[in-house]
């Protein structure tokens, strides 16, 4: 792994610790598609209250985990993946009991037949697209955590991005919590032929996003001198944070229209209008404007304002579709 990052024109000695971390990664891709399968199945039957006790008790279990694995047995890196490996398998064992034992999903609970292999086609049809729509759009971001390695002094441009991608993820969990609500509600309404209420459902979403966003973003720009110290105490760090700081406030606000629009998006079966505007708003329009920024213009450290400009075109395509409906 770590060669192919060089070969790709990364820091040698980042790649090295990358490649590791990935590979120590891989375990828990297994019950993290386990845990993709259970959530929407809670979800859809309104059951959130189990989902969230289970996550305290994995964050409960995963911060000591993480710390003694990273810290206490010397594996640094790599104690970090493999605790995310482990926290997943507690999480999806803690849901798997509920399952099996509760009265809440006795209706709802089938065991494994061979009738499921009849719906794999149909199954498909929604998740191949949907699965496109989110990689599209995540695979764009570690493209420019790829490109921040080929700019002068890498380390600083890549722990900033990487900081700033730290940040947004840690706010999209709040987005895509409202984006599946809205996704689950606009199919339930629209599967009952109920349009208005799917309409209403949407406006109201919204608005939350607009007053959510509106409110982080006031937040992170008052703070955005003291951001930096949350990651690092390198005081260059922190002066590049702050300087990327009025942009990362502007993406968010793109973030919340994005995320909720996506929501509605799988919500409606419109998950191939998603994947192929996210290909165009990414990789026709944010990923070159990005490049053409950082590394051709004389203020390189705006490149990452391709990611702004690309979530912009990607919000307001799937305004378009929902007016179209």
């Amino acid at each position: 792994m770590d060669k192919l990052l060089v070969f790709f024109g990364q820091d040698p000695v980042v790649s090295l610790e990358a490649g590791k971390y990935a590979i120590w990664l891989i375990p828990s891709l297994f019950p993290s598609a386990i845990l993709e399968s259970m959530v929407p199945y809670l979800q859809t039957q309104s059951l959130i209250l189990p989902m969230l006790l289970c996550s305290i008790i994995t964050l409960s279990f995963h911060i000591p985990l993480c710390w003694a694995l990273v810290f206490k047995s010397g594996l640094g890196t790599k104690g970090a993946a493999l605790s995310i490996s482990l926290s997943y398998w507690v999480d999806v064992i803690a849901l798997g009991i509920y399952l099996k034992y509760s009265p809440a999903c006795e209706k709802s609970r089938a065991a494994f037949s061979r009738d499921v292999f009849l719906s794999v086609g149909e199954f498909f049809h929604f998740t191949l697209p949907s699965a496109g729509m989110v990689c599209l759009e995540w695979w764009s971001f570690e493209l420019l955590v790829l490109l921040s390695g080929l700019l002068p002094n890498p380390e600083l441009e890549s722990s900033v991005l990487s900081i700033r991608l730290t940040t947004t993820s840690l706010h999209s969990l709040i987005l895509h919590s409202i984006g599946a609500a809205v996704s689950t509600r606009v199919s339930i309404e629209l599967g009952a032929g109920n349009s208005q209420a799917a309409q209403l459902s949407v406006c109201t979403v919204m608005v939350l996003a607009v007053a959510e966003a509106i409110t982080v973003s006031a937040v992170l720009f008052c703070c955005r001198s003291i951001l930096g110290y949350a990651y690092s105490g390198e005081k260059e760090v922190m002066d590049y944070v702050r300087e990327m700081t009025p942009l990362l406030c502007l993406s968010i606000v793109m973030d919340s229209l994005t995320a909720i629009l996506s929501g509605i998006a799988r919500g409606s079966g419109w998950q191939h209008i998603g994947a192929y505007d996210n290909f165009g708003a990414y990789y026709l329009v944010g990923i070159p404007l990005a490049i053409v920024l950082g590394f051709f213009s004389k203020s390189k450290r705006r490149g990452d304002l391709g990611r702004n400009s690309d979530r912009n075109h990607t919000a307001s395509h799937f305004a378009y579709f929902y007016n179209m409906s």
